[in-house]
């Protein structure tokens, strides 16, 4: 194993090398990279939405978030983002400060557009999956839904589909 082989994966002693030598905004580049672990502060990246608008770490300050992986393609997502949809609806209907994100997997805004109209969509959705899953994200799984507290801090990762109860229990957090 090369040596950089080996500092790559050991992330603290890495940083503490970079430090040392004077290279410490490649060591914050490097944990920035990194998806946040269960209880850490999530690095939101600046994404853009369908609808054109840009969104970054401000949209999420004082709010639950939740952020649903998901693909056009995949019937287990289209289930999964209808209980996401009706959470959406009561978020809207409660006025309570949650904000949803999905996350399409697809490279094309037109057919992601289309099929988001088809289902009934209102939740905001990106294609900017790259730096969502760099945030959230260490598995390529769909659905994946990320429960981020209001503090800014990974309170859950949540792999698969869920029950429509359990999708709707995160209101709850907003409470």
């Amino acid at each position: 194993m090369t040596p950089a082989a080996r500092i790559a994966r050991r992330p603290v002693l890495a940083a503490l090398g970079l430090a040392a030598a004077g290279l410490v905004p490649r060591a914050r580049a490097a944990a920035a990279q990194r998806p946040a672990a269960k209880g850490e502060l999530v690095a939101w990246p600046e994404v853009a939405l369908l609808d054109g608008r840009r969104v970054g770490a401000d949209h999420w300050a004082g709010r639950v978030g939740v952020v649903v992986f998901w693909s056009t393609t995949c019937p287990f997502c289209r289930r999964h983002n209808q209980h996401v949809e009706k959470l959406q609806r009561a978020v809207r209907a409660a006025g309570a400060p949650l904000a949803v994100l999905g996350v399409a997997r697809e490279r094309d805004a037109a057919l992601v557009r289309r099929y988001a109209q088809s289902q009934g969509y209102s939740f905001d959705i990106t294609l900017d999956t790259a730096p969502m899953a760099a945030a959230l994200a260490p598995r390529n799984l769909i659905p994946q839904t990320a429960v981020i507290g209001r503090d800014g801090r990974l309170v859950q990762l949540l792999p698969g589909e869920m029950f429509e109860e359990d999708v709707m229990e995160l209101l709850d957090l907003a409470r």
